[in-house]
């Protein structure tokens, strides 16, 4: 549904976790073996991961200002869980938190989350507010309200409900 490039950096990770859901058609990606292996999720790894992603869907509709679409366990509780090391770069001396080789899922988003609060780009991931979509998408607007992931599809789509609730 999204018409806008992927986010950057390790959100792209995020936002495409997200992603692996259409709330309109109910297709799921994470149902198929492809679809889990993008991610590295074992089959039986699979509640976990998508309890994981509505959580991160919850926390991207609180970054555009939208209420929780269902009640889910707090972000920060399940990425408390995950192993994060310092990584040190001996060239340049930069560090950063990073998951340990292998890791599983939840140590990858920890350390995409982590980095995108280092570089203030957290807030700018966020979900689309149409309730049928709530599609993840890096907000680029100048002053950071976007609202939708694609004002061609979602976008077009509210401001045709409220035009036509005004009664014209």
């Amino acid at each position: 549904m999204n018409d806008r490039s992927a986010a950057p950096g390790g959100l792209a990770l995020v936002e495409s976790l997200v992603n692996t859901v259409d709330l309109e058609s109910g297709v799921d990606a994470l149902d198929t073996p492809e679809g889990r292996g993008r991610f590295g999720i074992a089959e039986s790894d699979l509640a976990g991961a998508r309890e994981l992603r509505e959580s991160l869907r919850a926390a991207l509709l609180a970054h555009a200002g939208h209420p929780p679409h269902r009640t889910v366990t707090p972000l920060g509780e399940l990425l408390a869980r995950a192993p994060l090391y310092v990584a040190v770069d001996g060239r340049d001396g930069s560090a950063a938190l990073a998951p340990a080789a292998d890791a599983p899922l939840p140590s990858r988003i920890a350390a995409a989350v982590a980095g995108a609060l280092v570089a203030g780009t957290w807030m700018r991931l966020k979900a689309c507010e149409a309730e049928t979509c709530h599609w993840a998408y890096y907000d680029r607007s100048p002053a950071g309200r976007g609202r939708w992931c694609s004002m061609r599809v979602c976008g077009a789509r509210a401001k045709m409900r409220r035009y036509r609730a005004k009664g014209a």
